[in-house]
């Protein structure tokens, strides 16, 4: 019988070390299980830790922000964000944690350009790639708009 109680108090007792214990409390907190503890104890264990930094959240929304308002290429967002004061760091993860189809926003700025001034295909292909689009996606976007 001691040894199956002393068994029982280590798991107790070792259960906030092995699940990871959260330093600071965040209201998009995720909940993390560790199933090691969890087949010890009756219920599963959660502890909240962050998903990400409070700037790092800030740069997500203000990266879907200029998406709703305005089209952007990949690299084009990231340094939108970073004029904006957000540090490298944190403009690319914002960039790599939103839904972006990188095809459609080339011919939604190949649309806008076409709104406001005349270009040749090739002219058009060269602006996007200057704003930031792969060569593939001002290409997509060119042919999308009908060049």
């Amino acid at each position: 019988m001691k040894t199956s109680r002393a068994a029982a108090f280590l798991v107790a007792l070792a259960a906030p070390f092995a699940i990871g214990v959260a330093t600071t409390a965040h209201a998009s907190a995720q909940p993390v299980a560790n199933s090691a503890i969890t087949g010890a104890l009756s219920s599963p264990q959660v502890q909240y830790v962050p998903a990400s930094t409070v700037s790092r959240q800030n740069a997500v929304e203000s990266a879907e922000a200029y998406l709703s308002i305005s089209a952007f290429s990949r690299q084009g967002l990231i340094e939108q964000l970073e004029y904006e004061g957000f540090s490298t760091a944190d403009a690319e993860y914002a960039v790599d944690h939103i839904t972006v189809d990188w095809n459609e926003q080339a011919a939604k700025s190949a649309e806008t350009y076409l709104e406001i001034s005349s270009f040749s295909r090739q002219g058009l292909i060269e602006q996007l790639e200057y704003e930031g689009f792969t060569p593939a996606q001002a290409r997509y976007g060119v042919t999308a708009v009908g060049l």
